[in-house]
C-alpha cells in the first residue's frame, strides 16, 4: 500500500470515487422515477437505454478524470519536487539556490516563502563567515603585538623591564576586553542577559551618567550638557542595562570629537516613550554607513586603530539591550564634520506591562 501515500494516486482515486458515486446516484435516481412514470410495458427497455447512456458517460467521464487528475497531479508535484530538491541543496551549504515560481497562487506563496528564507539563510551565512574574519583582524592585532615583544625580548633587542612588560599587560588587557565584549554580545543575541524592568526616574540617571563622565570630558577638553525637565520622568526598564547603554553612547561620542567639542544629553517623553538624545559636535557620520552603524564590527573610518576606536560591537551590544527591554536606538548625522545624535527609546513608566525577560 506504499502507493496509496503518494499524492498523485490520491488525486486519481479522489476523481474516480466522485465519477463512481455520480454513476451509483444517476441509476438509482432514474429507477426511482422510471417506476413512478414510465409505463411497466416499456420500462425493460427504458431502463437498458438508461445504463447504456450511464455507462457510455462514465466512462467518458472517468477517461476525463483520470486525464484531469494527470495534469493537475504534475502541475501540483512539479513545484514540490524542485522544492524538495533544492532543500537539499540549500541543506547541502548551497545558500544560493531559487525556486521558480509556479502559476497557482497558493504554490506561488509557497515558492516566495521559500526564496525569502533562501535569500535570509544566505544572509546569516554571510554574517558568520564575515564574523569570523573579523573576530580573526580583531585577534591578529594584540597577538602580534605581543609576539613582537616577546621576540624583541628573546633576541635581547628589548629589554625585560617594567616599561615593557606593561606595554605586553596592556596587549594582554585588549585580548581579554574583545573576549569579553564578545561573550556579551552572544550573550545578548541569544537572549540570556537578565532584565529586570522597573520604573525609574530618567532624569535622575541621566545627570547621575553626566556627574560620573564629566572628570574625563575634562581631562579631554570636551563640555557636556544635560537638557530635561524639571520633574521626574519615569521611564519602564532595566536601570542598570539604561545606564550600560548611556554609558556607551556617550563613550562613543567622546571617542569622535575633538577637543573643545561639546555633548548633550537631551530627555523627552510622550504619553508612551521617554527618549534620550545623545548629541555630540564631532566627525559626524556619512549618510552611507548610517544603515550600518549597529553591526558586529562595523567602522566607518576602517583605518583607525582598534586601540582608539573600540572593539566594534558596543553599538551593536547596546542596540540589542535597547530592543530587550522593548525600546530601540536610532542614528542620526547631517554628515561628515556635522556630529551625530544617537537617540536611545524606552517604555514610559506609566505604560501597564507585566512582561518580563
Amino acid at each position: 500500500m506504499g502507493w496509496w501515500r503518494q499524492l498523485r494516486w490520491r488525486i486519481i482515486a479522489a476523481q474516480m470515487l466522485v465519477v463512481l458515486v455520480g454513476v451509483v446516484t444517476l441509476i438509482a435516481t432514474a429507477d426511482a422515477l422510471a417506476a413512478r412514470t414510465v409505463d411497466p410495458e416499456f420500462l425493460p427497455v427504458f431502463e437498458s437505454a438508461v445504463i447504456q447512456a450511464l455507462v457510455v458517460a462514465a466512462l467518458a467521464a472517468a477517461l476525463v478524470g483520470l486525464g484531469a487528475s494527470m495534469v493537475l497531479a504534475r502541475e501540483i508535484l512539479r513545484p514540490l519536487r524542485q522544492l524538495a530538491a533544492s532543500s537539499q541543496r540549500i541543506a547541502d551549504g548551497h545558500y544560493d539556490e531559487r525556486i521558480a515560481m509556479p502559476l497557482s497562487d497558493e504554490l506561488r506563496d509557497v515558492a516566495q516563502s521559500f526564496n525569502q528564507m533562501a535569500e535570509a539563510l544566505a544572509q546569516v551565512e554571510q554574517q558568520r563567515i564575515t564574523l569570523i574574519g573579523n573576530v580573526a583582524h580583531e585577534l591578529r592585532t594584540p597577538l602580534a603585538g605581543l609576539e613582537g615583544y616577546l621576540e624583541g625580548m628573546l633576541d635581547g633587542v628589548l629589554p625585560g623591564d617594567p616599561e615593557t612588560i606593561s606595554a605586553m599587560q596592556h596587549e594582554v588587557r585588549r585580548l581579554r576586553r574583545l573576549v569579553d565584549d564578545l561573550q556579551h554580545l552572544s550573550r545578548v543575541e541569544a537572549g540570556q542577559v537578565t532584565i529586570q524592568p522597573q520604573v525609574f526616574d530618567i532624569v535622575a540617571l541621566v545627570e547621575r551618567i553626566a556627574a560620573q563622565l564629566r572628570p574625563q570630558l575634562i581631562e579631554q577638553c570636551l563640555n557636556i550638557i544635560v537638557e530635561a525637565p524639571d520633574e521626574s520622568v519615569p521611564a519602564y526598564a532595566d536601570p542598570d542595562r539604561t545606564a550600560q547603554v548611556l554609558v556607551n553612547l556617550v563613550g562613543n561620542a567622546i571617542r569622535y570629537t575633538p577637543e573643545d567639542g561639546c555633548i548633550t544629553l537631551r530627555v523627552r517623553s510622550d504619553a508612551t516613550h521617554v527618549q534620550v538624545a545623545v548629541e555630540d559636535t564631532g566627525i559626524g557620520i556619512p549618510a552611507e554607513a548610517l544603515p550600518y552603524l549597529f553591526e558586529r564590527f562595523y567602522r566607518v573610518d576602517p583605518s583607525r586603530s582598534r586601540a582608539s576606536g573600540g572593539s566594534g560591537i558596543g553599538l551593536t551590544i547596546a542596540r540589542h539591550l535597547a530592543r530587550a527591554m522593548d525600546g530601540d536606538i536610532t542614528a542620526f548625522s547631517a554628515g561628515i564634520g556635522k556630529g551625530s545624535v544617537f537617540t536611545l527609546t524606552l517604555p514610559c513608566g506609566a505604560r501597564p506591562t507585566t512582561s518580563t525577560r
